[in-house]
């Protein structure tokens, strides 16, 4: 009798997790959708996308290093408040940002070809799903790995911001060679850690509900910066 209880709490469990995920893809591929609408809709209408970001000299307009660096701030806001914002705030935010970050990415349609930019993305789509499914399947800790990629990311966010203004092409591709084995890698451990905090059983349905949506919006940000990382290494300019 014990046997069919512990069987039957896990299949349950088994199923409560199942479900998370789905939600949590779900939150995921809409933020790409929002996000690739917008980048497709203003990165093809070079006037639209001088409209938003192109100064009356010519240069960058204030609105392209707003745009550039409000997702950053947003993403920090909806992962360190989301205990004290209501799952409606949390879900604007959510929507927000993903607008935000496909006008940030229009800019990719002015500087590679379309074909380029189709194959990097099924690419990234491969080695994003393979590392999601290592770090869901495997038995490793990966907790030590994934705080090691954060030490590597840290450096590389600092570097990025240092090359906006230096503009060095051979830094550029240094990093973006190093995002791709380090966004993988944090692919495979947030997947993991996702995994192992909703089988702990101690959140309630409201707490797994933000959970969902901070997952989603992790690894949307994960894929998107592997999906720029390998543009960077792989894709032939226009």
């Amino acid at each position: 009798m014990n046997t069919i209880f512990e069987n039957s709490r896990t299949e349950n469990n088994a199923e409560a997790v199942r479900d998370f995920f789905r939600t949590v893809y779900s939150y995921m591929f809409a933020a790409l959708g929002i996000s690739g609408i917008i980048a497709y809709r203003v990165g093809n209408d070079p006037n639209l996308f001088g409209e938003y970001f192109v100064s009356a000299t010519g240069g960058l307009s204030a609105s392209f290093y707003v745009v550039l660096f409000a997702p950053i701030a947003l993403s920090f806001v909806i992962q360190w408040g989301y205990n004290k914002l209501s799952m409606l705030s949390l879900t604007l935010l959510f929507i927000l940002y993903s607008g935000l970050m496909g006008l940030m990415l229009s800019s990719i349609f002015l500087v590679y070809d379309i074909q380029a930019i189709a194959n990097t993305f099924f690419v990234s789509a491969g080695a994003f799903g393979g590392m999601a499914i290592l770090g869901y399947t495997t038995k490793t800790d990966l907790s030590k790995f994934g705080s090691l990629l954060y030490m590597v990311f840290i450096g590389m966010f600092i570097s990025s911001i240092v090359n906006i203004f230096i503009g060095s092409n051979s830094m550029g591709f240094i990093i973006a060679c190093l995002g791709v084995f380090v966004f993988t890698g944090l692919t495979a451990y947030h997947m993991q850690a996702l995994k192992n905090m909703v089988q702990s059983n101690q959140m309630s349905q409201g707490q797994k509900n933000k959970i969902a949506l901070i997952g989603g919006l992790q690894l949307y940000i994960l894929f998107i910066n592997l999906f720029l990382s390998l543009l960077r290494v792989m894709g032939g300019r226009d």
